[in-house]
């Protein structure tokens, strides 16, 4: 009579390696922000991948100063910041719209609709910052002595 463990062994062994071969089979998942930020690439001229640093992700375009796409943060699922001159230039209006557009999956006029008419709220009468909500995006747009900025986000809940 043979010993069961002469049989153990091999079976063991065997077994090891095919769950290493299934891990190693399994495709490998992108991070969500990234893939983000290839689509906003792809779908807007002049925009490029600066570096990421933790959550986010900083873009450059020739129209805004400063562009970042921040994701998956303790308040929010996504957010975009842009920032510009203090004078609204309508290459602006239409990096944020478009932008907002790819990142929050809505169509484009809806976007360009709600960051222009936050963006376009900011002056004498209303003040220099201002709380918009419009389509389920909560908008906030400041402006100080030389730059205006805006930042678009979705919450958790949403």
């Amino acid at each position: 009579m043979t010993s069961r463990r002469q049989f153990r062994r091999p079976i063991l062994l065997a077994s090891i390696l095919g769950f290493i071969a299934a891990v190693a089979a399994s495709p490998a998942c992108a991070d969500q922000c990234d893939d983000t930020a290839k689509q906003l690439v792809a779908a807007i001229d002049g925009l490029k991948v600066n570096f990421k640093a933790a959550n986010i992700i900083y873009l450059t375009h020739p129209a805004a100063t400063e562009l970042s796409l921040g994701c998956r943060g303790s308040q929010y699922s996504s957010e975009l910041y842009a920032k510009g001159d203090r004078k609204l230039k309508p290459e602006f209006l239409s990096l944020v719209g478009s932008a907002a557009a790819v990142i929050f999956t809505l169509p484009r006029d809806d976007t360009m609709t709600g960051t222009s008419r936050c963006l376009k709220r900011m002056g004498i009468l209303r003040g220099n910052k201002i709380t918009l909500r419009y389509k389920r995006l909560d908008m906030e747009c400041e402006r100080v002595k030389n730059d205006a900025s805006i930042v678009v986000r979705r919450g958790l809940d949403q």
